[in-house]
């Protein structure tokens, strides 16, 4: 097992939406390690992010990132939180994007995961290194087994296996990190809408009829896809999630354990628990 590198007594948190950078702040300070937070505006919410030590930067201003984390003591950085893929023409470019315009295009040419390890090169190249979810807050990701008083049946059990041999075989196309499989059959691959959008086209499919299958079978399954840089963009999944695997019709949910982010586990399980859903850890 691989040892997670000792962070600096500051660590630096790029912070999207959502209520995960929040919740690594609020690890990292109860293991004794100083957050900061570098909230990117449009995104961060605003009132949460006044509770603790920040300061706001838009998209394309990684000059300015950079030298702010130099001032506050910031060797390590970790991204989390929800950011729509840009485009060149909304990013606010100051003279530090600029020059890295270069590599920042080169990262834009790719996938998500190709975008997003090419911006951590660029920090490394500032001497800011960039670390994982797993690294200052395993707390946040999903153990193996269920989580619900509900276990998977037979049937999701197979749902489940078909949906992870999917993942596997479309995983170097870069194109998403969840799958919808009922009764054997796959209904819907996540793709640039996410997994909302993955759920609400489910759930519309049924009521056009095009799913013959009744409420509560079928599985939606997430998973990071193959040599994944897992530093970025994990699978994620909450109480919005639940919501619309209820409004999908499915069964449950099987996520990858140690490699899945878990937002509000509790109220999130709770949740589950009443609508009569699984949702269960899968081995790696």
């Amino acid at each position: 097992m691989m040892t997670a590198p000792a962070l600096s007594s500051t660590v630096g948190i790029v912070a999207g939406s959502g209520v995960l950078p929040f919740s690594v702040a609020d690890l990292l300070r109860a293991r004794g390690v100083a957050p900061f937070l570098f909230a990117i505006r449009g995104f961060c919410d605003p009132v949460r992010v006044a509770q603790y030590p920040h300061h706001w930067v838009a998209l394309g201003q990684f000059s300015r990132l950079t030298r702010l984390m130099r001032t506050e003591g910031c060797r390590d950085i970790v991204f989390i939180g929800g950011l729509v893929r840009p485009a060149l023409s909304e990013i606010r470019l100051d003279w530090g994007t600029l020059r890295a315009i270069p590599a920042i295009a080169a990262a834009l040419r790719g996938g998500d995961d190709h975008l997003l390890t090419g911006v951590s090169r660029i920090f490394e190249r500032h001497g800011i290194r960039v670390v994982g979810i797993q690294d200052v807050a395993p707390e946040l990701l999903m153990p193996e087994g269920s989580l619900t008083r509900r276990v998977p049946d037979a049937e999701a059990v197979a749902d489940i296996a078909k949906a992870r041999e999917l993942m596997q075989a479309i995983s170097p196309f870069d194109v998403g990190q969840g799958v919808v499989v009922i009764d054997g059959h796959v209904v819907a691959v996540e793709d640039i809408e996410g997994t909302d959008g993955l759920l609400a086209r489910v759930t519309r499919l049924r009521a056009e009829k095009r799913i013959r299958a009744k409420p509560g079978r079928g599985v939606l399954v997430k998973m990071p896809k193959a040599q994944q840089d897992l530093r970025f963009d994990l699978p994620t999944l909450g109480p919005r999630t639940i919501d619309g695997v209820i409004a999908a019709g499915l069964a449950g949910i099987g996520i990858v354990a140690g490699r899945t982010l878990v937002a509000e586990a509790d109220v999130m399980t709770a949740k589950a628990d009443q609508a009569g859903l699984f949702v269960t850890g899968l081995p790696l």
